[in-house]
């Protein structure tokens, strides 16, 4: 099985490739539906979490505002829930990609945020990131959060610049243009995976 890394900056579009890679037909396993799962009661990081954050916790319902402020501007604590989370995210992905695997599924593509920046960049063969010039990220990051843009350029900055996650990517979507070019730069893709699958990776 093909394991691709699907990955951008904020507000660079990669949401929008994503939902375009599971048009062509791809399965998806998105790293932000996973860290959802797995502080739900029940879920794999949910007794550890509650744990380590019983002020963000009202019974088995997680306050996710109070916790985004918690770890915010602390980054020991922000550190912490990782440690907490991201084995259990990781433990979903690879069962939900197995499950892939058994239904004879030959390319899969995991949608990770921060693939770069996180512990995951092993799980995947190759990685795509999805780019913008930071100029067009700032007035699209402005104009879809209503943020100021001192504000954006914050958000931006808080990332690994997006040259640099750009230097990395063995593939490249540019989403400087319209939505046209990038529907068939996703279709391009997925023949050079269909291709690669079949000469064995």
């Amino acid at each position: 099985m093909l394991k691709i890394g699907l990955t951008g900056g904020i507000a660079t579009g990669k949401s929008t490739v994503s939902r375009l890679f599971r048009k062509q037909g791809i399965p998806i396993i998105d790293a932000d539906k996973m860290a959802r799962i797995v502080i739900e009661p029940g879920g794999k990081a949910f007794a550890a979490v509650r744990e380590a954050f019983p002020q963000c916790f009202s019974g088995d319902t997680l306050n996710r505002q109070a916790l985004g402020r918690e770890i915010f501007h602390d980054d020991a604590k922000r550190q912490l829930l990782n440690q907490l989370m991201h084995p259990a995210i990781r433990e979903e992905m690879l069962e939900e990609m197995r499950g892939y695997e058994a239904a004879g599924r030959t390319v899969v593509i995991f949608d990770i945020p921060l693939l770069f920046e996180g512990t995951m960049r092993d799980l995947v063969d190759y990685t795509v990131v999805v780019y913008c010039r930071e100029e067009i990220q700032l007035m699209r990051l402005m104009e879809r959060n209503g943020l100021t843009k001192a504000e954006a350029f914050a958000r931006i900055h808080a990332q690994m610049p997006i040259e640099e996650k750009k230097q990395q990517a063995d593939f490249l979507i540019n989403n400087n243009g319209a939505l046209g070019d990038l529907s068939a730069q996703v279709a391009h893709l997925v023949e050079q995976f269909e291709d690669m699958k079949k000469e064995g990776g």
